[in-house]
């Protein structure tokens, strides 16, 4: 495996894939699912019971890549320290992001993923508050949708997730939607 440097990392997206760490050994592999997660944005659902909680919760984006990064890596989790260090520096770069909640000003969850385009490639999420991912989750899809984004790829299906609407699509059906998305110009 190439070493994980940005430029890496974005043309395997590109391509449909993504590196995961294995959480024993640390081994690096780049994985392509098929069938491939989406929560498609313009048919998400969005839970009435969830808006409630999310009026507890003060939203921000970007201000803490590395907390809300180290919380998706706790406890032992596919986030190596290589995979930790990677996604820094996209973040620097401008080309991964987080979108978190804050409950009295303390960091209560959030998710962090890639953005190539108007394609936004969701890598994990933690809560330390119960329902605070659930609400980022939510705040990203607003976000996305007020700019024009095409595509919210989340991998795989997972409780989490499904109850936002989350679906499967076939490896070629997602490669057709994320080469249309990666061509728009969305601000992020």
């Amino acid at each position: 495996m190439p070493p994980l440097t940005p430029a890496v990392i974005l043309a395997a997206y590109r391509r449909g894939l993504f590196p995961m760490g294995d959480p024993e050994s640390g081994a690096l592999a780049w994985y392509e699912a098929d069938p491939r997660s989406i929560i498609p944005l313009e048919a998400a659902h969005v839970p009435r019971r969830l808006l409630r909680y999310m009026k507890g919760f003060e939203f921000a984006v970007d201000r803490d890549f590395a907390g809300v990064i180290d919380g998706c890596a706790r406890p032992l989790t596919w986030i190596s320290e290589e995979i930790r260090d990677a996604y820094a520096a996209l973040h620097r770069e401008g080309h991964a992001h987080s979108v978190e909640a804050y409950r009295g000003g303390k960091l209560a969850g959030g998710l962090y993923g890639v953005r190539i385009g108007g394609a936004f490639m969701a890598e994990s999420m933690f809560h330390a508050v119960s329902n605070a991912s659930g609400a980022c989750v939510v705040t990203l899809v607003e976000r996305l949708r007020a700019r024009g984004f095409a595509l919210l790829d989340i991998q795989q299906v997972l409780p989490s997730t499904a109850r936002f609407g989350a679906v499967e699509i076939p490896k070629k059906e997602y490669l057709r939607r994320l080469a249309a998305a990666v061509q728009l110009d969305p601000k992020w």
